[in-house]
């Protein structure tokens, strides 16, 4: 259910860093958030250093890499708890793959209402209904 944004801007090249990057982020959705993995949707994208700026210069002319994650889930169904050890094991994981991780680097859990986010054409809002009748969604 959720869907999951990398932007990833890497200092040095990384074999598969889609892949490896997507991997971190499932990983911790689904053991930081309880988020089930089968439905979790993951979009990478490498941003060059020198186009991803922190404090004025780029992070190509700091040597530094960098990356932005972002959560959407529905609002109500993680902690706090939760969601500060989803957001430290991101940090943690990216910085592991990625060296020198930039300390302004962001993750961000999106917390959106259920009727106002769903996949396959149906809000969450609507699958908890149905959920909570017994019926089809």
């Amino acid at each position: 259910m959720p869907i999951i944004t990398v932007l990833v801007s890497p200092r040095d090249p990384v074999s598969d860093l889609e892949q490896r990057a997507a991997a971190i982020a499932v990983r911790a959705s689904t053991e930081r958030l309880g988020k089930r993995p089968e439905l979790t949707a993951v979009v990478v994208r490498q941003i060059d250093p020198a186009h991803w700026f922190v404090g004025g210069p780029s992070l190509a002319a700091q040597g530094r890499s960098s990356v932005f994650v972002e959560i959407k889930v529905v609002d109500g169904t993680n902690t706090k708890e939760q969601k500060e050890a989803f957001i430290a094991e991101i940090f943690a994981g990216m910085g592991d793959l990625l060296g020198d991780l930039h300390p302004e680097s962001y993750v961000h859990v999106d917390e959106v209402s259920a009727d106002a986010y769903g996949f396959g054409g149906l809000t969450q809002e609507r699958r908890f209904i149905a959920g909570r009748l017994g019926v089809a969604a």
